[in-house]
Parts: structure tokens; C-alpha cells; sequence
């Protein structure tokens, strides 16, 4: 039988490394959007490996975080957009 924590950790790890790459792509990005992104791939991975980290633990109080992570997240996205459009709130 396969030990299941394991495949998660391996999971997670990989999820770390993307991390990483995003963060030199927010740190390198030559113009503002391009950190933009990079800052909500970062936020979509956390996200990501919330939801697996709850898996892993068989806890449900990690995937209801994650849920109200993501709204927030997702808000926080367009508020930024609207700021680096020009427009007012």
C-alpha cells in the first residue's frame, strides 16, 4: 500500500519550488503587473497547499482558511488592478 504522506509532502515540496519561482518573478519583474502576478501565483499556491496540507492531516479547518484566503486574495487582486489602472474606488 502507498503511504499517502509521503505522496503529500512530495506535493508540497513541489509546490515550494514553484513558490520560489514566483518570488523571483516578483523580486525581477520589470514592470509593476509583472509583480502583480507573481504575487497572486504566490497566493494561489499558498492556497493550493493549504488545501493539501489539510488532506494530509485529515484537519477541515485548513480548507475552510483556505476558502476565506482565497476571497480575500481574489478582492485584494482587484483592488490592486483598479489601483494600477488609474481609477478611482
Amino acid at each position: 500500500m502507498i503511504d499517502y504522506f509521503n505522496v503529500y509532502i512530495i506535493v508540497l515540496i513541489a509546490l515550494l519550488i514553484c513558490v520560489i519561482l514566483a518570488i523571483i518573478r516578483v523580486v525581477l519583474g520589470p514592470t509593476a503587473p509583472d509583480r502583480i502576478v507573481g504575487l497572486d501565483t504566490i497566493n494561489t499556491i499558498v492556497i493550493s497547499s493549504m488545501v493539501i496540507f489539510g488532506a494530509a492531516f485529515r484537519e477541515i479547518i485548513y480548507i475552510d482558511v483556505a476558502i476565506v484566503y482565497a476571497l480575500l486574495s481574489f478582492i485584494s487582486t482587484l483592488f490592486i488592478a483598479k489601483y494600477l489602472e488609474g481609477g478611482d474606488f
